[in-house]
């Protein structure tokens, strides 16, 4: 009688353990699953259900939108003439070290917008540029040396330039910093790529874009995954804009990037349960 007493209680405690068992394997299998990044979440442009075919709208000059200068940006301005030595004090001959970058030559070259949204331009004095765009600042400078300095027969030619195209990428990224890139136009892909791309833990279902306005900052966000991102007003980037990536919730909990660094941790946590049982047991 004793043995079949003793032979239930350990029958009862097997089926115990084995219910235990049981539901720390459920448990740990819904954090494998919930823990893995899904496939779909890591790749780009990807044709949703209210997604179409023809990506590029026919607006699509009318979406981007002209940038328009702010206070602290730079302006690269040349004039050209039929007689070149009487527009030469308009050019300037570059003062920083020859040994300067391309960032830092552009800085001493250019012509800094000031908080009143001025620049100051030898021989014509301060110009007020602040909300203009570029086309629009070349045809203002052109008409004030018409007016004061030169004839039509001097055939003057005006060019305005952004001194580079300068951003910020923080968060998520490869290499969080800012960047100068010296070209008009920059879309998000090519501003990302060029500070190390997004990692498996970034998310790109959510990049914020914080943009410069007379108002003051907003901030709006791109979903990178789904391919009508491109037709987006903010798909191309503006000077001063700060690009943020946030990180996806399994970076925080720390179970793994992928379904085998998930297991490899989960495999960690059931050895350590297990020798903590078995010493348990002996006790």
């Amino acid at each position: 009688m004793l043995l079949l007493l003793i032979h239930y209680i350990c029958l009862l405690r097997s089926i115990i353990y084995m219910k235990r068992i049981k539901l720390l394997f459920i448990f740990l299998s819904c954090v494998i699953v919930s823990s893995c990044i899904p496939h779909k979440d890591t790749i780009y442009l990807q044709n949703k259900e209210n997604s179409i075919n023809d990506t590029i709208p026919n607006n699509l000059l009318e979406i981007q939108k002209p940038y328009r200068v702010q206070v602290n940006d730079i302006l690269n301005v040349r004039v050209k003439a039929l007689d070149q030595e009487t527009v030469s004090i308009l050019n300037p001959t570059g003062e920083g070290s020859l040994n300067a970058s391309s960032a830092e030559r552009a800085f001493f070259d250019g012509f800094t917008v000031d908080v009143h949204g001025n620049i100051r331009i030898p021989t014509l004095g301060y110009m007020n540029v602040l909300g203009f765009t570029t086309e629009e600042i070349e045809k203002n400078i052109e008409k004030k040396l018409l007016e004061e300095q030169f004839k039509e027969t001097a055939n003057i030619f005006v060019t305005v330039k952004l001194a580079g195209l300068r951003y910020t990428a923080s968060g998520e990224v490869g290499s969080p910093g800012s960047q100068v890139l010296f070209t008009e136009r920059v879309n998000i892909f090519e501003a990302i790529a060029n500070v190390g791309e997004i990692p498996v833990t970034g998310n790109k279902k959510n990049v914020k874009i914080i943009r410069q306005y007379p108002q003051g900052q907003k901030i709006h966000s791109l979903d990178l995954t789904d391919v009508n991102v491109m037709k987006s007003p903010y798909y191309y980037i503006q000077p001063n804009d700060i690009i943020y990536v946030e990180p996806l919730k399994q970076k925080s909990l720390g179970t793994g990037e992928t379904a085998v660094s998930s297991i490899t941790t989960i495999a960690s946590i059931i050895s350590l349960l297990s020798t903590s049982i078995l010493l348990y047991s002996r006790l």
